[in-house]
């Protein structure tokens, strides 16, 4: 390609997320702002990588603090917006509550396991927590209050970003029914299956990638001085066995880092069994738990 071309490529390119103007800002009921389809990240060959933002309306003299959510879907599948099947139907949506009592909320794309393999979902993380640093002033966030939220496999990657993102240490974790093994059976899943969800996740069979099985556990993974988590998982579970939330309660404690452990009776994955008011009680003390962690 010729230079002029090359120049021209460039000019007619969309802006670089760093620094490309916010789509409008859409009113959600009287005290949140809902805005999507924001880019955060490019990868070279790839989609562009994409948030939705709830802000919390009114003039707010102080930036407020940021719940940063990971969706579930087996690492293979799912949406940013989606905190799984026992909210779906809720009017106001979780992200539009969670916003009304005062965070700034980012739900964030990261690449599945079709697309690309370990690390690549943590990288995005990692990226969208970078452009909302970036971006903070702008938003109206605290980059220094960030709490991030995730359910199922995207509980196991929230996980793994609160113990391993240090600049600046997250302020908690809230950690709903999550992998934090790859490297033993547990439940249904055996790390010498090459047809699990894992293992499509590492790109093979977890027994026979043992160092990135590893590094893609929070088990393995856990450090003094870590943030906060609050571990919530269903006690009848069928499909990531409770075991996962108790080693992992057990390894942090071990560790000197505050966590809670609330194993739910009767509780399916996805909450699944549960009566609408039990749900409603799981999100409300997640909530007032990223509220604590904030404050």
């Amino acid at each position: 390609m010729t230079g002029t071309g090359s120049a021209l490529r460039e000019l007619i390119a969309a802006p670089h997320p760093d620094h490309a103007p916010l789509p409008p800002a859409v009113p959600v009921g009287t005290c949140v702002r809902a805005v999507r389809g924001v880019p955060y990240g490019e990868v070279e060959g790839g989609r562009p990588l994409e948030l939705d933002l709830w802000l919390p309306g009114g003039d707010r003299p102080e930036p407020v603090p940021l719940v940063l959510f990971v969706h579930g879907g087996a690492w293979r599948r799912g949406r940013r917006d989606d905190m799984g099947l026992r909210t779906r139907d809720w009017v106001p949506g979780p992200f539009a509550r969670i916003a009304a009592a005062g965070f700034a909320v980012a739900c964030a794309d990261y690449r599945l396991s079709g697309e690309a393999t370990f690390p690549a979902p943590l990288d995005d993380l990692r990226a969208a927590l970078r452009w909302l640093t970036l971006r903070a002033a702008e938003l109206g966030v605290d980059p220094g209050r960030v709490v991030v939220w995730g359910e199922s496999a995207g509980g196991h990657l929230a996980s793994l970003l609160a113990l391993t993102h240090t600049a600046p240490a997250l302020a908690g974790a809230v950690i709903w029914y999550a992998p934090s093994d790859l490297t033993a059976a547990r439940g249904r899943f055996t790390p010498e299956d090459a047809g699990t969800p894992e293992a499509a996740l590492l790109g093979a069979a977890p027994v026979t990638v043992p160092e990135r099985a590893r590094a893609a556990s929070p088990l393995a993974l856990v450090r003094a001085g870590a943030p906060p988590f609050l571990l919530v998982h269903g006690e009848a579970d069928s499909m990531v066995a409770r075991s996962h939330g108790e080693s992992l309660a057990a390894a942090l404690e071990e560790a000197g880092t505050p966590v809670e452990l609330w194993t739910v009776p009767d509780a399916d994955h996805g909450w699944y069994g549960l009566p609408d008011a039990r749900v409603e009680e799981i999100f409300l003390r997640s909530l007032a738990f990223a509220g604590t962690v904030t404050a």
